[in-house]
């Protein structure tokens, strides 16, 4: 039997060799073969969010609820999150809010288990709403009945500027955050949606009691193209240009580190979740290990891909993400 296997792979080395030849070279890393053994199952250290542990760096983000696939789509990845230990974002609550037609399609706790964090979500123009409605009980409730560790604020003014029906956004966004922070008792993720932010944004959002900050870094889904696309020609053609302004994931984790540097213990936020544009696993490895402080990466677009299907597709996939996570561990450092 070893012998007809032997042969069979012999022969397929043979057949594919013209096919493996490699053109071109990650330079990003050090692959160090002699040092170490085949990776174990905890090669990859855990990570902390929201006082609950990773088994990976790895984080699902916000997508969407409000439809029968959506519904498909967030139970898949909540039984996902709970195999491999990954986090998990919803994607915009504001559907239901006040209205409970869709909440089924959001309500994932029962599929995540109690052990990965799971947060709620809702745009920066929505909690400058509430509050000015006096209306956070809105909030508060749809947090308890989601059985959630807290709520992500995505702060997207470009946007809602270029959505035909986007909403006006009166205050400056850090303002509206810290006017909740002193009205809630549950955890805050800052993130943007696409365009990334400063080092002047950095320097203010460190400076906050939130849990972490996501990137949503200029390179992934861009909401404000998405909106654009849905405008005529002329509209489209005039204001393209706009959407191509913002910052990647690999200048904001340098950002972030100036950033840290500069407020030394005046950063009371100590937690990234680095997303936007990480195309894969070696994407992520390096943009964490880059950074100077607690950090994971997220993915949207690629999740979304594996996880329309059946539960076993999205599983493979992430099995080969843990497997080429190790991989990372095991053989590469930094340059």
């Amino acid at each position: 039997m070893e012998t007809n296997q032997t042969s069979n792979r012999k022969k397929d080395h043979i057949e594919l060799a013209f096919q493996s030849q490699t053109f071109g070279v990650d330079s990003r890393f050090y692959y160090e073969p002699f040092l170490i053994a085949h990776p174990n199952d905890t090669i990859i250290p855990t990570k902390d969010i929201a006082s609950k542990t990773l088994n990976l760096p790895l984080w699902v983000s916000s997508m969407t609820g409000g439809t029968e696939m959506a519904g498909i789509i967030n139970r898949n990845l909540a039984m996902a999150c709970k195999e491999f230990g990954m986090g998990i974002g919803l994607g915009s609550c504001r559907i239901i809010l006040d209205d409970s037609t869709y909440f089924d399609d959001f309500n994932i706790r029962p599929y995540l288990g109690n052990d990965q964090p799971l947060f709620a979500n809702l745009g920066i123009a929505q909690i400058e709403e509430l509050i000015e409605e006096n209306k956070l009980n809105l909030l508060h409730d749809l947090i308890h009945k989601l059985d959630a560790d807290g709520l992500i604020v995505h702060v997207n003014p470009l946007q809602e500027w270029l959505q035909p029906e986007g909403d006006f956004i009166h205050s400056a966004p850090i303002e509206t955050i810290k006017r909740l922070l002193d009205k809630i008792n549950y955890k805050l993720i800052i993130k943007e949606v696409g365009q990334g932010f400063g080092p002047k944004s950095f320097i203010e959002l460190l400076q906050l009691p939130i849990e972490a900050i996501e990137f949503g870094a200029h390179g992934g889904t861009n909401f404000a193209t998405l909106e654009l696309l849905r405008q005529t020609e002329a509209i489209k053609e005039q204001l393209l240009p706009i959407t191509k302004i913002g910052h990647t994931a690999d200048e904001m984790v340098n950002f972030a580190n100036d950033a840290f540097a500069f407020l030394g213990d005046k950063a009371l936020c100590q937690n990234l979740i680095i997303s936007g544009g990480i195309k894969d696993y070696l994407d992520g490895y390096y943009l964490i290990q880059k950074a100077n402080v607690n950090a994971i990466y997220a993915q949207a677009s690629a999740f979304l891909k594996y996880a329309t299907g059946d539960y076993e597709t999205l599983q493979s996939y992430c099995e080969l993400q843990r497997k080429g996570l190790q991989t990372c561990y095991n053989y590469l450092t930094l340059r």
